[in-house]
């Protein structure tokens, strides 16, 4: 079967199209026929090898982290999915191919109505978004949140999933994100190439920070006494938060079909649309890479397998 693999960390050139055994399988696994993937920034980092300290991988690679599918082998101890049902999951590594084999855990039924290419590009999104959202700052209806980076491929799907928990959602996106932000559903939507988003927002009670860098250090001042900034990006500054009065955290999202059912819901009920950048063949995995590299994307790039 064919896969994209590397053999040594670098810019996206180090990434080939090579020929690979297809997968077996574990008694708890479930072997999915990929029909498509999606790039994640997190593919990038851990090429470029600056995530080996903290996420180590080991050489050959296949990047990737999402998939939708058909499920074509089932282990024995496998009880909620079977042969020939329609899936989408979430892996570290090894999706940018023809195969793979995730643990059930993982693994969740696609939403009814939707495309494969829509079913993917919602994997990781409504992963992190439950991840943050609820399991993280236990989010009520009434509050206020800043979602900052709105109109990207996490942001988007953040900003439906908190409006349907009944939050007000202020987000920051630039040029055409500002339009789509709102048409996803944001109360506020602040352009931050042209406005300050600390003149115009305060007393809100989360930051979702999916930028980091300067944004993430400027959000405390928007919160109020209490609140939380919760970063997906990089670890926030505990001095600021013990200054402002907040809690600060960095966290990581742990893939569960429970999370991916959750959003699930909230797909077949309307309330959440996948947003799709751009569709690509796995071939151009690394164009695919670059375009991600050099930011801007409104939405998730996904790469078909046929």
């Amino acid at each position: 079967m064919k896969a994209i693999q590397y053999t040594s960390f670098g810019d996206s050139s180090v990434l080939k199209l090579v020929q690979i055994e297809k997968p077996g399988f574990g008694e708890n696994e479930v072997l999915i026929k990929i029909t498509a993937t999606t790039v994640n920034p997190l593919d990038i980092k851990i090429r470029t090898g600056s995530m080996q300290k903290v996420m180590p991988v080991q050489l050959p690679f296949i990047p990737g982290g999402d998939v939708s599918g058909t499920v074509e082998g089932v282990g024995k101890n496998v009880s909620r999915v079977k042969i020939g049902d329609k899936v989408f999951a979430n892996n570290f590594g090894g999706t940018y191919t023809e195969y793979i084999s995730i643990h059930e855990e993982r693994v969740s039924i696609k939403p009814m109505g939707i495309s494969d290419n829509e079913a993917v590009a919602l994997v990781v999104p409504l992963i992190t978004s439950y991840t943050v959202l609820i399991e993280k700052a236990k989010i009520r209806s009434g509050q206020k949140i800043l979602i900052h980076g709105a109109a990207g491929g996490v942001g988007s799907i953040m900003v439906q999933m908190a409006k349907a928990l009944g939050a007000y959602v202020i987000g920051t996106a630039s040029g055409k994100g500002v339009a789509d932000a709102k048409q996803l559903g944001a109360d506020e939507v602040v352009d931050y190439k042209t406005q300050d988003f600390t003149q115009l927002v305060k007393n809100v009670d989360i930051v979702a920070d999916l930028v980091g860098k300067d944004t993430q250090v400027k959000s405390f001042d928007v919160l109020k006494k209490g609140g939380q900034l919760i970063s997906t990006v990089m670890p926030p500054s505990q001095e600021l938060a013990e200054k402002f009065g907040v809690t600060a955290l960095f966290v990581s999202s742990n893939a569960s079909y429970k999370k991916l059912d959750f959003g699930k819901e909230l797909v077949e009920a309307g309330k959440i649309k996948a947003q799709i950048a751009k569709t690509m063949k796995l071939e151009q995995a690394a164009e695919a890479q670059d375009l991600i590299a050099n930011a801007g994307v409104n939405g998730k790039i996904v790469l078909e397998i046929n």
